[in-house]
Parts: C-alpha cells; structure tokens; sequence
C-alpha cells in the first residue's frame, strides 16, 4: 500500500499530540495516512505495553489510518545507528510515502529529539539505491519522501508553517483521550505525572488556538521544516477566513 503521508511517533501517543488534527484533515480531503510508532512506550510511568497497544489501536481508528505499526524498538535506548536505521528504511520502502511527518528535533523528553534524527537521516537513506533492504523475500525499491516534517510538542519552536485543524479539532482531542492511562485522569492507583493531569490537556488546546492565531483561525498545528518550501502561485498564501 502506497501512503501519501506517513508519521512517526517515538511513543505511542506522540502523533495524536502533536499531529493529529493535520493527519485527519488529510485525511478528509482523500489522502492515505499511516503511522509508526518506533517503541511501545513500555518506560511510561503509568500503564504499560500491552495496555498502550490497545490505546494507540482504539486512537488509530477515532484518525482513521489505513495502517499502524510499531517497530518496537527500545523506549528510552534506541540509537540512531544502522540498525535502527534500515528498520525505519524498510518501513519508508514499504509504504513510499511523499510526506514524513516525525517528532521535534528537540524537546522535553530526550527520545523526541533522537529520533527526529533517526528518521530525518533514514528518510534520507532510504533513497540510497545501494543499501539493499528486503520485505517478505523480496527486494525493496529505493524510495526519498519528498519531505520531512517535525511537529511541535512539549517546547515551542517557532514554526515553518501552521496547518489549519480547526474544523478536526474535536477529533484529534478524542484520539487523545483514547490514552486513557496517559491523559486526563485522576486515577490514583498509579503516580501522577505531568501529562496525567486534566490541566495538561488545557496547555495542548492554547498550543493549538496560539498558532491558529497567527492565521487567523481557532485551531492550528505547527510544523518545522529544514527544507525550503516552494509554491507556483501566490494563491497558495491566500485563505478564505471569515
């Protein structure tokens, strides 16, 4: 299955944070949208694995993905070394995505910003035609998304561009709180941490009304690209806001 986009998250969870309005705005307009999930979260202070897994299944369908995967990788002790790296290559073969959407490149949590690198630099050598990778027992083609695109989490980081998501917001917030040992609980049999709180959530919704100011709209999510973007006509600046 070819997707048009393809994000990785290094936790489950990362990509309904940080990205999901957009995926499912995409998603509307008829595009095919996977995710990856590179660890099973296992370090998490709250729930665990096998409880995780259930969650991001229940979030992967309130998005409306065509796959979810998980590389399982080591939380908190991946590497971003040839290992790890033709894992993430042969998913991006798999799949050929144009866009890849992945974690900041740096951030609160030291596993965002590692594999930001991970996946910006696999994007890169999954194009190399000589780095031989198989699927099934069978050869895989060279394949260079277009782009690489970083969302915004825990740190702001000043923005490339913002994405509307007013319209989907609702919805990423529901694929949020399919993680229900994570967020908005206050379940005491576990620690709390900071995102368990109800108040967190609130820190995630200015996030999204702060960039959706600086456009004029309710609801934005914000991107970084290291690459420069191009337009044929001034037309893609304009918006219909009301």
């Amino acid at each position: 299955m070819k997707l048009d986009i393809l994000a990785f998250g290094v936790h489950p969870d990362d990509v309904e944070l940080g990205c999901s309005g957009t995926i499912i705005a995409a998603i509307a307009e008829g595009k095919k949208v996977g995710v990856i999930d590179l660890t099973k979260g296992e370090l998490g202070t709250r729930g665990n694995a096998e409880i995780r897994k259930i969650e991001a299944a229940n979030a992967a369908k309130v998005m409306g993905v065509s796959i979810r995967e998980n590389l399982q990788m080591a939380d908190g002790f991946f590497s971003n070394d040839e290992a790890h790296q033709r894992k993430v290559i042969e998913v991006i073969r798999k799949y050929q995505p144009e866009i890849i959407l992945c974690n900041a490149p740096e951030d609160r949590h030291p596993d965002h910003g590692r594999s930001a690198k991970l996946v910006a630099d696999a994007a890169f050598l999954a194009g190399l035609r000589k780095i031989k990778t198989e699927a099934d027992g069978k050869h895989q083609e060279a394949w260079r998304p277009t782009y690489v695109f970083h969302y915004i989490q825990d740190r702001f980081i000043q923005p490339s561009f913002v994405i509307d998501v007013s319209e989907y917001f609702d919805k990423k917030i529901e694929s949020v709180l399919c993680y229900t040992t994570q967020f908005n609980t206050t379940d005491t049999s576990e620690p709390q941490t900071y995102i368990s709180s109800p108040q967190f959530l609130e820190t995630v919704k200015a996030r999204a009304m702060m960039l959706g100011k600086r456009i004029g709209v309710q609801y934005a999510e914000g991107f970084i690209s290291e690459k420069v973007l191009g337009v044929k006509s001034f037309d893609a600046f304009i918006q219909n806001v009301t």
